[in-house]
């Protein structure tokens, strides 16, 4: 067969998991999330873990790599790979088709650009040689280990640029031999730009409708820090700021709406980013069953 993995990506509010759902039920198969907040537990309405979308027909389409673990763990792209894989092996050896759905980017890329990442040791020592030197320093560290950083909202909390520079200083982005490569199909589900800004501030209404905000009261009540909430981004960010004290309800929802909106088209820059490294991207316009459908029967099945 050429190909032994269906990926179905796309940014933020473009119908990912609904379409992923009917397209393994009318192709025999499983998903595995590419997700890095749905894996925790108890993170449902912030993370859009619409496990009703996984039913087609009455029946459970099976999913993986959600509610895997407390949100007071750690969880990290190392950790997702290896489940992966792990995960990837399950479904096939039932004869069965694996779709990795999602949206983060990094977690996508690991497995489709076949990462060599190594486990890291955050080794105390350096934790502490680190912990000496001022934020800004740590920045200019961080910065010159990777020139091509992104995500430069983290520099402003110091442990996070700590734990940056120590994966930094231990990883690599070349290709792996320690999983097997893949040869995967993978569709891309877009939008028009303000059908997604439409989509992304009628969902979020809905979120904060639905009991989002007691969501995030409840982490906090079962010990997660704003700090940890902080980190974890976007809703659990902006509602812990309103919780806290630091935000009203009106800014909240303002800045955390604009969030969303940049957020989407980051997401579209790690594809668009992917593509040039010589990953095929089938891009289809919004959660369409039938283009999809044919895509997969002629590439994976080599119907006509």
């Amino acid at each position: 067969m050429k190909y032994d993995l269906i990926t179905v990506l796309g940014p933020t509010a473009v119908g990912k998991t609904k379409l992923a759902a009917l397209l393994a039920d009318r192709f025999n198969g499983e998903i595995i999330s590419a997700d890095s907040r749905q894996v925790y537990k108890g993170m449902d309405i912030g993370t859009g873990k619409d496990l009703q979308d996984y039913v087609v027909n009455g029946s459970l389409i099976p999913y993986h790599l959600i509610d895997i673990i407390e949100p007071s763990e750690e969880f990290n792209v190392f950790r997702f790979r290896k489940l992966f894989y792990e995960t990837f092996k399950q479904i096939t050896g039932r004869n069965k088709i694996p779709f990795l759905v999602g949206g983060t980017g990094l977690y996508l890329n690991a497995v489709l650009s076949n990462y060599n990442l190594k486990e890291i040791d955050f080794n105390k020592k350096r934790i502490n040689e680190l912990n000496k030197l001022p934020v800004i320093e740590l920045t200019e560290i961080l910065k010159s280990l990777n020139p091509k950083l992104h995500n430069t909202t983290d520099l402003k909390i110091k442990n996070r640029v700590i734990k940056a520079i120590i994966v930094a200083e231990q990883s690599t982005n070349s290709q792996s031999n320690e999983y097997p490569k893949l040869n995967p199909l993978i569709i891309g589900i877009k939008l028009e730009r303000e059908l997604i800004k439409r989509n992304i501030t009628n969902r979020l209404k809905n979120r904060l409708k639905n009991g989002m905000v007691e969501e995030v009261e409840n982490l906090m009540a079962n010990g997660i820090t704003l700090e940890k909430l902080m980190f974890f981004g976007l809703e659990y960010k902006y509602v812990s700021l309103y919780l806290s004290g630091k935000l009203n309800y009106n800014d909240m929802f303002q800045k955390l709406n604009s969030a969303i909106h940049k957020f989407a088209k980051r997401q579209m820059t790690w594809f668009r980013k992917m593509e040039r490294s010589g990953i095929k991207i089938n891009w289809i316009e919004g959660p369409d069953f039938e283009s999809a459908g044919k895509i997969i029967s002629k590439e994976f099945f080599d119907e006509n």
